[in-house]
């Protein structure tokens, strides 16, 4: 679903302030055996902007997806600055961005990790790190023995993460989970794809990596050739940042 490189044409009825040659980012939606596995792809005006200033088209293309499903994530959260979030799958594409959007957002964040990911869970700005598993949320009760105002569940622990939210609220899954309906939580799951012609939320997320706000992780890049590869080592687990097919 993520995609970046140069423009390369633009629709005769399209008002954009691109211009054809410069490198672009965008999400694209997958229809049928057509998604973002192509040399060349024709998408909404709405769904593409500027690679970020100083990144390449290879750090550009791990940000759209998982940016735009993190920020959906935090919209339906709906939390006030200064409301605790709690984040699990925090060392992953989505929990990181989940993170580092909740801190602009001025929330503060405790967040999962295994202890070899504990850094960089912090580096990412979690204010507090408890150890992931089936039993976070008895952990993050340990610091909030009231519940978190928020949860956005990377981990799609579902129902084993809801006793980390106070009563009442909110909680934000990205794998269909609706909740168990009881102690008023309000659980929505979240579908990206709604936001793929959000061109405000995606250039936001451009300007946010041009403010060292938002970090471009790349934990590997295969040529289109060698994607079986890319998805036997992404199947094994324990990727960090997202793994990059190159064309051309």
């Amino acid at each position: 679903m993520d995609i970046a490189g140069v423009l390369t044409e633009i629709g005769a009825d399209v008002t954009t302030d691109l211009a054809v040659g410069e490198h672009v980012m965008g999400i694209v939606v997958p229809s049928g055996a057509h998604g973002g596995y192509r040399e060349d792809v024709v998408l909404p005006a709405r769904s593409i902007t500027r690679v970020p200033a100083g990144s390449s088209d290879v750090q550009a293309a791990t940000l759209p997806m998982n940016g735009l499903t993190a920020q959906q994530a935090l919209d339906v959260l709906a939390l006030r600055p200064g409301q605790v979030v709690a984040v699990t799958g925090a060392a992953g594409a989505f929990g990181g961005y989940v993170i580092q959007l909740a801190k602009v957002a001025g929330l503060t964040v405790i967040a999962d990790a295994s202890d070899t990911d504990q850094a960089l869970v912090l580096e990412l700005g979690a204010d507090t790190v408890v150890r992931r598993g089936e039993d976070v949320a008895a952990r993050i009760r340990d610091h909030y023995p009231d519940g978190v105002d928020g949860l956005a569940d990377g981990a799609l622990l579902g129902a084993a993460a809801l006793p980390a939210v106070r009563d009442g609220g909110a909680v934000a899954t990205v794998r269909g989970y609706s909740g168990d309906g009881q102690r008023g939580l309000r659980v929505t799951p979240v579908l990206v794809r709604s936001y793929a012609e959000e061109f405000d939320k995606l250039d936001r997320l451009r300007e946010l990596v041009e403010q060292d706000k938002i970090t471009l992780r790349v934990a590997d890049t295969y040529p289109a050739e060698e994607a079986a590869e890319a998805h036997r080592r992404l199947e094994a687990g324990g990727t960090r940042g997202r793994l990059v097919l190159t064309f051309g």
